[in-house]
């Protein structure tokens, strides 16, 4: 743990945020005032002027060293509160960034951005009018991002405008996640709602659970149909949801199909098959039947022993094995991931994977970075784990790129995660024209994504202002069967308000 010293007391937001700065350098770093300076202190100035120009300057000592840094902005307007508020927090992190980038030689790639969604910031200065080669200049200048992940903005935004013509306005749509929280078991780094299926049919939950769902289907569809609305894409995940029974499965569906209307107009359905061993010629069936064909085989990784390391009870060779059996069973569109920084691997391990992959040539590849989730039990116990450094896991991630680039496919929508390995992203690739319209429209938030399920999280997101409202199903399948009747009624209330 690092401690920084700040010589001037600030709001607790503004803390924070100077904090999500330090750690980006220094690993679980904190943030304390101190009036007398120390061996590492950082001194700030800050003003804003009648013409509504911000200058911040920062002055970093540390073992008698001073390092320094100056910014100012001007804006058009004053703004309100909030925004002067997220102005000056802006303007501090510039210079408290630059400062501890001169003492330890690191460069931050993603500059003062420690948000989720770096494209939907793109796509804020798209809309607003701005051309290109402005949008990269601000980023450049006053969120200090590299010219590698502005050009990485750009395509993504690029190939989802080209994949959905209509972004701008999807926002009169609807999209819709199904949570299914249950898996064979549960891996190292999730914090997903996953609970072992086996022990919850035991105890009668997985039953109870499906119940319940298939009401909050229906009644999701009456107000869906009431209100006659289009929907854009569906994506059924979890947990895993084939890990239930193939008639179960198809029970769902039916009733899917059955309650929501405008069922030519859906663009997309994708159902996360992602444990391999969840995967049966059954459940393929099943998927076929309803027309479904768009799923994820996931490996994670292709070395026996991280699987093991990570809680993930299926075999190498059940993955190939499961891929195969659901391409020749007609699934057109597969979605494998693999995760970089997993416990005990490096390049070696990495290339690896790549090299498999390469052999199933998957319809899209999901890159993640190994992130430190605060409930994981990964985090727990890091101790336990050992996994890459930062310049080993900027290493894999350019295999990736390059790797991607080499086998034709493209960059189209990216995240990014506290606490995650070498401040790096996730990136979804995709052959051209085999892009998840659901993995997009989430990420850029331009629409309401309706939860139904177990730990299903709403995301309600007004169609003319884009303010957005969340709403959260229990995680928990006992917790759910409870209370599932009046989270309903609780969406419902806010759907009337949103659309009415």
């Amino acid at each position: 743990m690092k401690t920084i010293y700040i010589t001037e007391q600030f709001k607790d937001d503004w803390n924070r945020v100077l904090n999500h700065i330090a750690n980006l350098f220094y690993e679980d770093s904190v943030i304390k005032f101190t009036k007398d300076g120390s061996d590492m202190s950082i001194s700030f100035t800050h003003a804003i002027d009648e013409q509504f120009t911000i200058t911040t300057a920062a002055k970093l000592i540390v073992d008698g060293q001073e390092y320094t840094s100056d910014y100012s902005i001007g804006y058009a307007t004053e703004g309100t509160e909030k925004e002067q508020n997220i102005r000056m927090k802006r303007a501090l992190s510039h210079v408290m960034l630059d400062v501890l980038e001169q003492y330890t030689g690191m460069t931050q790639q993603w500059g003062i951005l420690t948000g989720v969604r770096p494209t939907k910031l793109y796509h804020k200065y798209r809309k607003a009018g701005l051309p290109e080669e402005e949008i990269f200049a601000v980023l450049k200048k006053d969120f200090r991002l590299s010219d590698a992940k502005i050009s990485l903005m750009k395509e993504i935004v690029a190939r989802q405008l080209q994949i959905i013509p209509d972004l701008d306005e999807i926002g009169q749509e609807i999209s819709i996640y199904i949570g299914v929280p249950f898996c064979p078991t549960m891996c190292a780094y999730c914090t997903f709602p996953a609970y072992a299926i086996q022990s919850n049919r035991k105890a009668g939950r997985v039953e109870k659970f499906i119940d319940g769902l298939h009401i909050e289907l229906r009644e999701m569809g009456k107000w869906l149909t009431e209100k006659n609305m289009r929907i854009t894409s569906i994506y059924w995940g979890g947990g895993t949801p084939t890990s239930i029974e193939a008639e179960e499965m198809d029970a769902l569906y039916q009733t899917m199909f059955d309650s929501f209307p405008n069922k030519e107009s859906i663009r997309e359905i994708t159902v996360e098959a992602g444990r391999p061993d969840t995967i049966t010629p059954e459940k393929i069936e099943v998927l076929k039947k309803w027309g479904i064909d768009r799923i994820s085989v996931n490996p994670q990784s292709y070395t026996q022993e991280t699987l093991k390391a990570i809680g993930r009870h299926h075999t190498v060779q059940e993955t190939v094995d499961k891929f195969w059996l659901s391409r020749n069973m007609g699934m057109n569109n597969i979605n494998m991931d693999l995760i970089i920084g997993l416990p005990n691997e490096g390049i070696e391990e990495f290339k690896h994977s790549l090299e498999e992959s390469a052999k199933m040539q998957p319809e899209s590849l999901t890159v993640h970075t190994l992130s430190f989730k605060r409930a994981s039990e990964m985090t727990r116990n890091k101790d336990k784990y050992k996994v890459a450094d930062r310049d080993t896991v900027a290493e894999m991630m350019q295999m990736a790129s390059n790797w991607t680039k080499e086998n034709g496919y493209v960059p189209y929508y990216l995240y990014r995660q506290k606490n995650i390995l070498g401040n790096l992203e996730n990136v979804g690739y995709c052959k051209p024209g085999e892009e998840s319209i659901y993995n997009i429209v989430i990420m850029e938030e331009v629409q309401t994504i309706l939860g139904i399920g177990c730990g299903a999280s709403s995301k309600f997101v007004h169609p003319v202002t884009g303010k957005i409202t969340q709403f959260h199903n229990p995680k928990d399948p006992a917790a759910y069967i409870m209370t599932f009747e009046d989270a309903i009624k609780k969406k419902i209330d806010i759907l009337n308000e949103l659309y009415s």
